[in-house]
């Protein structure tokens, strides 16, 4: 396991067989660029700066897909991406829900997204309507 305060992951390159990495708090956004671990089955980006601006976390989870293949965990807590009702009163289970399928769209490989491990009806339904799922906030 290895725990990084950084803002560049430049480093990592290194580290081919790293399987748990911790990310949280610092302030990384999401222009993060892993390099490829294919080990790497647990990614934690806890409080950190990363949105559903744009096509920009698209990006990130297409990123993510590419160079973590093995992801199994991912935890998204405390950013802006992640819908939280407990930290934005505007955001709910709803919210919340549209935003699994997302992710689960793009990481299928995932096992537990944030602290809910996924089921089999999520993934389904990730499968079908999760392109469409992406949370926006309307102007």
């Amino acid at each position: 396991v290895v725990f990084v305060v950084c803002r560049s992951l430049e480093g990592l390159k290194t580290f081919s067989y790293l399987e748990e990495l911790i990310l949280d708090n610092n302030l990384l956004g999401n222009d993060l660029l892993l390099p490829r671990l294919p080990h790497l089955h647990t990614l934690t980006l806890n409080k950190n700066q990363i949105s559903f601006q744009r096509n920009t976390c698209k990006i990130l989870l297409d990123h993510l897909a590419e160079v973590v293949p093995s992801l199994q965990y991912l935890s998204l807590l405390g950013n802006v991406a992640c819908p939280n009702e407990l930290v934005c009163k505007e955001k709910d289970e709803d919210d919340y829900q549209r935003y699994r399928y997302f992710v689960l769209h793009k990481l299928t490989n995932l096992k537990f997204l944030d602290t809910r491990k996924v089921t089999r009806r999520e993934r389904e339904e990730a499968l079908v309507r999760g392109a469409f799922m992406k949370v926006v906030k309307p102007k």
